[in-house]
């Protein structure tokens, strides 16, 4: 069961991204110009995301796969492209009316289901992956173990997923975040040391018959990240 601490951090990424950030993301979404620091996050995140699809296989017929804080959606799209059936889920209902929205038509409706709720509710049944992009980055670590733990018993054969990775950088940002905090700003990103996070998870009694598999990261601008695979043995 996730603590309080999980669930207060969830609510202040509903309220950030709900009320303040939507417009942002759907611009990201789009070919829409972007400002220099925003264009090199979007590009970012689109080496990532090719980055984290390299982790599954080419053809994912017949899987069911969760993008868990799917966002926009973008992940999604490129899933089912693969034969996958997936499962989108975000806290934002603004975001997931616009992933809705602007699916693509080629796409149809049975490929792909956005849904807003908690990415890890026991509800939203099993699934052969979970891929979970930049969505944990915002959590102490312990939560986002707890969490990755939570979708071990429902998830039949890999997980992939983004952490921050502690740099000099990160950790400075994270600390004048924490020294000037504003109502409007996004929660703040809590840099991690892959080795620690690699030792927790491996600790975890959920994740006994998993393992950690690669891990590799995207500096790219202003957007850093990491990712990591988990695998059943």
């Amino acid at each position: 069961m996730l603590d309080t601490t999980y669930q207060r951090r969830r609510g202040e990424i509903q309220t950030y991204f709900d009320r303040t950030a939507v417009e942002a993301w759907k611009r990201f979404a789009t070919e829409a110009p972007l400002g220099r620091i925003r264009a090199s996050v979007r590009e970012g995140r689109s080496k990532m995301r090719a980055l984290m699809l390299s982790a599954l296989p080419a053809d994912l017929t017949d899987w069911r796969i969760l993008d868990a804080g799917c966002g926009t959606g973008a992940m999604s799209i490129e899933l089912a492209r693969r034969g996958a059936d997936v499962l989108g889920i975000d806290l934002a209902p603004e975001i997931i009316r616009f992933a809705s929205e602007t699916l693509p038509k080629d796409l149809g409706r049975g490929k792909i289901k956005f849904r807003a709720g908690d990415m890890l509710a026991a509800e939203h049944g099993r699934f052969d992956a979970v891929v979970a992009m930049d969505s944990l980055i915002h959590y102490q670590m312990e939560d986002a173990v707890r969490a990755l733990s939570s979708l071990t018993p429902r998830t039949h054969q890999r997980i992939v997923f983004t952490f921050a990775p502690r740099t000099p950088a990160l950790a400075a940002m994270h600390g004048l975040g924490r020294l000037f905090p504003r109502a409007d700003r996004a929660p703040s990103i809590v840099p991690v040391r892959p080795d620690a996070l690699a030792k927790d998870l491996t600790a975890q009694p959920a994740l006994a018959g998993w393992r950690v598999g690669q891990t590799r990261r995207v500096s790219h601008g202003f957007y850093t990240s990491q990712m990591m695979e988990l695998s059943r043995s």
